[in-house]
């Protein structure tokens, strides 16, 4: 019998509950048989392998293999040539660590190996691993942080800004140095071929040498939406490589991005979320595919690449080291081959080693962003303004970027002797930007070129125990940029307490800056704006002022931030999507306090976050946002197997967020006399999250709590959320 006619009955008011726990019950009957495969598929191996390990194991090839059917490395040999059966096949321990750079002045610093499993089953979505994001409900959507400090500030093209999970800069690329090849594969997919989303991840890197490497990655995003026009298909692909010797080290990486997004404008009444029965003939739900909404032929399309190359020679002095230690065991140092394998010599060993003083470097960076906003049938009232075409209902939007950037500069490294307790380097940075934006004469365009120059410097402590800081700053040397800056600070204190370690930071910045070019001049059908034209002024440098705090505390599991912002001739898109300027002083302060507990096999995560806009009809924030994870988790199969089962929620307090604007692509201000709020509505999840060896797996029922109370799901207004829907993801990590 059909539920939903049960449901409509007169007095049966307890079905709805009925209903919800019966479907519930046949979700989690399917999340645990793949978990009982998933857990049996460890076991039968684990069981499998009972086996003599001092007896030579072979595949059919008679290839040698360990006693876990993996292939060992064909230069070994036994350790008794004499007696064969008692032969024992030494592998090469593999070896693995990653970094990062500072895309400014290339500076690598070490970052974990992306292995961990906690938090895995959030890993993939677009509000974020603890929902702090706004966006339009689909996969790749365009999205904002809640989070004011959180908001991007980097200098990336406008149009790449609300891609953050997808675009990423040469400063978030993960390099990799092995001594085998490493590559990771991970996928992850929802719904079905009619409206649910996949993403397959790929990436690969391997050492031609112990300072040679290079890989490349590969990002591929559909998701077919659970609304109308809201596909979005994105597409990545790039190389990198890094070579690390003693006076020459480089990092070059180009990556290529594709991101087309069908564009909704929104659904045309809330109501068929919030009061589906007033929409829906009686029904208590709505089909989300069969909601209307404002477009159904508009498209945004974003076509951006970069080459990026960071350089540097050393000039320096050699020094030999004695090493004094016997070794019972082969030591793995990462990161120094050649020093570990000095270390694992017999003992009064002597390494020589080179000690770098003075580096020269050089960065280049040529990056292009192509922007086209495509339309068909458009309706009469959606669009305020009209300055291209007129005669028909349709808009060819297009403009182009082009930037080359050149950095040069000179610094003395730190640590080369005893004094040296701190790394000093001065740079100069030119920028030569490009544009083209249309015209309202189809003939020709208007090209607008902006060159930059830049004077800067660094001042850092990175390899103190106890104390470590690092101040940089540049300032603007060329025509219309002088006055400009921008400094940045951060100071560290790690304190050791018995067994633990407390972490106190602290960090600065002041910029005083010319607004976005897009944000001074951009020319299309439907929005057509220069600064000091046409009833615009001229925008004022934006002068900004951050001061913050960050205290952590494993012991405690506690970890709390401070941030304190002021804003002075803050620019914004405002109610009608176009950009303005408020001359005063706003200020936005907030907190986010972390505290973990932890009683058995039962863990509970939390994140509370607070904050306060000084002007909340142009910074509108949500002051209280929540985050909140309960889970066990333990270990199965002899200890091979991690399993976490929980359920998070996201919530924040209701308030005016920002609205999307498809013309722009940007997020606004809503208009004070049809703005709405939202918020006031708890997410929930369920999942199940196992790491086995070097693969991750999830299980995820997302929106389980979807029809349960208030039904005002929007992250952004007039974009509900994704229904209730089904979600996997597997990553294998493979270097062995």
């Amino acid at each position: 019998m059909d539920l939903s006619v049960l449901l409509n009955k007169d007095g049966l008011k307890d079905y709805p509950k009925i209903v919800f726990v019966v479907y519930l019950s046949l979700i989690m009957r399917k999340i645990l048989a793949i978990l009982t495969i998933f857990i049996l598929g460890g076991l039968i191996p684990t069981y499998a392998q009972q086996v003599d390990p001092t007896q030579p194991q072979y595949d059919e090839f008679g290839n040698p293999v360990d006693r876990f059917g993996n292939p060992l490395d064909p230069s070994t040999q036994p350790k008794n040539l004499k007696d064969s059966t008692e032969a024992e096949m030494e592998t090469l321990a593999p070896k693995l660590y990653m970094w990062k750079i500072s895309e400014k002045l290339g500076i690598p610093y070490r970052v974990p190996a992306d292995t961990l499993y906690h938090h895995f089953q959030n890993s993939n979505l677009d509000e974020g691993i603890k929902g702090h994001y706004n966006h339009l409900g689909n996969l790749g959507s365009p999205r904002m942080s809640r989070i004011f400090y959180e908001r991007e500030s980097r200098d990336i093209p406008l149009f790449m800004q609300p891609f953050s999970k997808f675009y990423f800069t040469p400063s978030d690329l993960y390099f990799t140095n092995s001594n085998i090849p490493y590559a990771n594969v991970s996928y992850f997919s929802a719904g079905n071929k009619v409206n649910g989303e996949d993403n397959l991840k790929a990436y690969f890197s391997v050492n031609v040498n112990k300072r040679l490497a290079f890989g490349f990655n590969i990002d591929y995003l559909y998701g077919r939406g659970y609304y109308k026009s809201q596909n979005t298909a994105f597409f990545n692909g790039g190389v990198f490589a890094s070579y690390h010797g003693d006076k020459y080290q480089a990092h070059f990486v180009y990556n290529n991005f594709m991101l087309k997004m069908a564009e909704n404008g929104g659904i045309i009444d809330d109501r068929y979320i919030t009061a589906p029965e007033d929409m829906a003939e009686g029904k208590q739900e709505y089909e989300s595919q069969n909601i209307p909404t404002h477009l159904t032929e508009a498209w945004n399309r974003n076509n951006n690449f970069y080459i990026y190359y960071n350089h540097k020679y050393n000039l320096g002095f050699t020094r030999e080291t004695k090493i004094v230690q016997q070794p019972t065991d082969s030591i793995q140092i990462e990161g120094d081959e050649e020093l570990e394998d000095a270390i694992n010599q017999p003992k009064d060993s002597i390494i020589t080693e080179f000690v770098p003083v003075t580096s020269f470097f050089h960065q280049i960076k040529l990056e292009r962003t192509r922007h086209k906003f495509i339309t068909k049938n458009e309706p009469e009232d959606f669009f305020e303004n009209t300055y291209i075409n007129f005669d028909e209902r349709i808009s060819d939007d297009l403009t182009t970027y082009m930037g080359l950037h050149n950095t040069f500069g000179i610094s003395l490294t730190e640590g080369f002797n005893k004094y040296a307790k701190a790394g000093l380097s001065a740079f100069v940075t030119h920028k030569l930007n490009k544009y083209n934006l249309l015209t309202k004469d189809s003939t020709r365009e208007a090209k607008y070129t902006e060159s930059q120059l830049y004077l800067g410097g660094e001042l850092a402590r990175r390899q103190g125990k106890l104390l470590n800081y690092r101040v940089i700053g540049e300032f603007g040397l060329s025509k219309n940029y002088v006055g400009t800056f921008k400094v940045d600070g951060d100071i560290d204190f790690n304190i050791k307490i018995k067994q633990d370690t407390l972490a106190l930071k602290g960090f600065v910045s002041v910029s005083n800056l010319r607004p976005n070019f897009y944000m001074r001049h951009y020319h299309s059908n439907h929005f057509y704006w220069d600064e000091g034209k046409n009833g615009m002024p001229k925008f004022d440098k934006e002068f900004k002022q951050k001061i913050g705090g960050a205290l952590s505390f494993p012991k405690w599991r506690t970890n709390l931030q401070v941030h304190i912002e002021n804003l002075k001739n803050y620019t914004y898109f405002g109610e009608k999507a176009t950009p303005l300027q408020y001359e005063d002083n706003i200020q936005v302060i907030g907190a986010t306090l972390e505290q973990n507990f932890k009683l058995g096999i039962f863990h509970l995560d939390n994140e509370v976050t607070w904050q306060k806009s000084s002007k909340e009809n142009i910074i509108p924030v949500p002051q209280l946002s929540l985050y909140h994870n309960l889970y066990l988790e333990t270990k199965l199969a002899k200890k091979i197997l991690t399993l976490q089962l929980g359920a998070d929620v996201r919530y924040f307090s209701k308030y005016k967020a920002l609205s999307y604007m498809p013309g722009v692509q940007q997020f606004h201000l809503q208009p004070e006399e049809t703005a709405v709020e939202i918020g006031g509505y708890p997410m929930i999840n369920l999942y199940a999250n196992i790491h086995l060896k070097k693969t991750r797996i999830y299980a995820m029922l997302y929106h389980v709590n979807q029809g349960m109370g208030d039904s005002n799901y929007f992250l952004a207004p007039h974009y509900p959320i994704n229904p209730r829907l089904f979600k996997i993801g597997i990553s294998w990590n493979f270097y062995d």
